[in-house]
């Protein structure tokens, strides 16, 4: 998702402020790996790449760049976002077009968690920044095309995201957006504009001043037309971007019954989940959908209401996020405003799913539809914890999956031991060389060196939309035996799977060290059961 996001975005930058911070720096990695290496971008040059001393200094040097007249980009995540505010406050009443790139992070609060959620981008909705979210990795490529033209055209600066974890690591096959078409969709104009507006001590303008109560009222007010014609504007450039993919990008998209009465609405990669599960659930009579949101600021009322199918009669909005003592999370408020003012019979409920990466499954959003037709419905829910201290969660069926033809691999391997780079590797050797979709998804111990790692890949005829771990695995491979003693590492294993272990311990030996419990499962589910010492091999060849 990463490089995907940078791949678009490369072309449209001449300067790039950056600092790194898990897990947006591969972002800056990869735009400096192809400005070292001389990549031109659609001005004939390299990118001019600057490292800075924090995350306030990248946006300090966004800042100034734009005010020079250069297209700026950065990327960053969490408090590093935070640290942007008060320079993003200016970029945006200025009216300065430029792209922040965010991989979305959890905030540290109570403790400090590198894993994704949407409380950063939550937290600079008021400074004026645009927001466009992405659901996928493809969406990753194609969306940030869409912000950068739009933010040129409607000179309001963007941050434009993804999931943290979730999708910006997500290695996943998908369709590369041809540059050379979106070049020719730039609004030279506008471009002039900002290139004319740049600061020049040929021909000095005043900028920045001090203003008092007879005029920073209406001068504030005066922007408003900024931001009543950029939803039009993005749309426009969806549309445009949709005639060279063949996707069908909206600020807002519906999916699911042209006559559902019960509606979730989310953004974020959970979307992917969601799009399954109305799937089947649509498949077996139900009435449900799904109405994923893109553009996130402005919040367009127009183009929210145009998809909303007329028949809804209760609509659950999904945040990832927690903002500790509001009446709801920002998304609800504003999806409650909206309907409410068109249709007050509709019944709006507000919920929170995910943070800090909580893994999100098809059970939990069936169990959100459920949870509409329960008498006690209420706005405040959780679901995917047992909170049994304010008892806000929601019931759902854990035992509930998806069927599916994919086929799913579980890999569980200790930071720094190079699983996920084999794991990479067979995934990037099946995505080229085949006709085959694949996925891959890590999930990283926070210790990272040394902590436990788990692959989690899929391999499909068809795109995979699963964002959520592996349910069902054709094959388990485990690296060190002492996971045995400490987790259920077959749970998660097929009927007739294969379960290979890395281990020094010989056929009798391995068989004494199973749990009772782990060998039942090999037993009721005939799992093929190999064993091979890889250290041994390893170190035998020099690798």
């Amino acid at each position: 998702g990463n490089e995907a996001c940078s791949y678009a975005a490369y072309p449209f930058t001449e300067v790039a402020g950056i600092y790194p911070i898990t897990p947006a720096s591969t972002m800056a990695e990869v735009t400096d790996k192809w400005a070292s290496e001389g990549k031109k971008n659609f001005f004939g040059l390299p990118v001019k790449v600057v490292e800075m001393e924090s995350e306030a200094g990248a946006i300090g040097l966004v800042h100034g760049s734009v005010q020079s007249g250069c297209l700026t980009s950065t990327y960053t995540a969490s408090q590093g976002l935070l640290l942007m505010i008060p320079n993003m406050y200016k970029i945006a009443g200025q009216l300065f077009p430029c792209v922040i790139n965010v991989s979305a992070r959890s905030l540290a609060t109570h403790a400090l968690s590198i894993f994704g959620d949407h409380q950063d981008i939550y937290a600079v909705r008021q400074t004026g920044f645009a927001i466009l979210a992405s659901s996928s990795v493809q969406e990753c490529m194609d969306l940030t095309a869409v912000s950068y033209l739009s933010t040129i055209k409607g000179s309001v600066p963007f941050v434009n995201f993804n999931d943290g974890f979730r999708t910006s690591h997500e290695l996943q096959k998908i369709d590369v957006l041809d540059m050379d078409k979106v070049y020719e969709l730039i609004d030279q104009k506008a471009l002039s504009d900002f290139r004319n507006r740049a600061l020049n001590p040929i021909n000095p303008v005043t900028r920045g001043t001090s203003q008092n109560e007879d005029i920073y009222f209406q001068v504030t007010e005066a922007r408003n037309e900024y931001y009543n014609k950029l939803p039009d504007i993005v749309s426009s450039y969806m549309d445009e971007i949709n005639k060279i993919t063949g996707q069908n990008y909206k600020p807002f998209n519906y999916y699911g019954s042209a006559t559902a009465t019960k509606v979730i609405v989310a953004m974020g990669s959970v979307c992917e989940t969601i799009k399954e599960t109305v799937d089947y659930l649509t498949k077996k009579g139900h009435n449900v959908g799904l109405l994923e949101v893109h553009l996130y600021r402005p919040f367009s009322a127009k183009h929210f209401l145009r998809v909303l199918p007329k028949t809804v009669k209760k609509i659950a909005v999904l945040d990832r996020t927690k903002e500790a003592g509001a009446s709801g999370e920002p998304l609800y408020l504003d999806v409650l405003k909206t309907v409410k003012d068109v249709n007050d019979k509709i019944r709006v409920f507000g919920g929170r799913y995910g943070l800090s990466s909580k893994n999100t499954t098809p059970a939990m959003i069936k169990g959100v539809f459920d949870f509409l037709d329960v008498k006690e419905c209420h706005t405040n829910f959780t679901v995917g914890i047992d909170d049994d201290v304010t008892n806000l969660s929601i019931k759902y069926d854990p035992k509930f999956k998806l069927p599916t033809t994919n086929t799913g691999f579980l890999i569980y391997g200790y930071g720094s031991d190079g699983m996920v780079s084999a794991s990479k590797d067979l995934m990037k050797i099946t995505g080229t060389y085949t006709n085959a979709y694949v996925q891959g998804y890590f999930k990283y111990d926070s210790k990272k060196s040394g902590g436990v790692t788990i692959s989690n890949l899929r391999f499909g005829k068809n795109p995979i939309k699963s964002t959520y771990y592996v349910e069902k695995a054709k094959l388990i491979v485990c690296t060190k035996d002492s996971y045995l003693q400490k987790m259920h590492i077959l749970d998660s294993i097929d009927n007739n799977g294969i379960f290979l272990l890395n281990t020094k311990k010989d056929k009798n030996q391995i068989l004494k060290y199973l749990t009772n419990y782990d060998k039942n499962i090999l037993k009721k589910r005939n799992v093929k059961f190999y064993i091979v010492d890889a250290t041994l091999i390893a170190k035998e060849n020099g690798i």
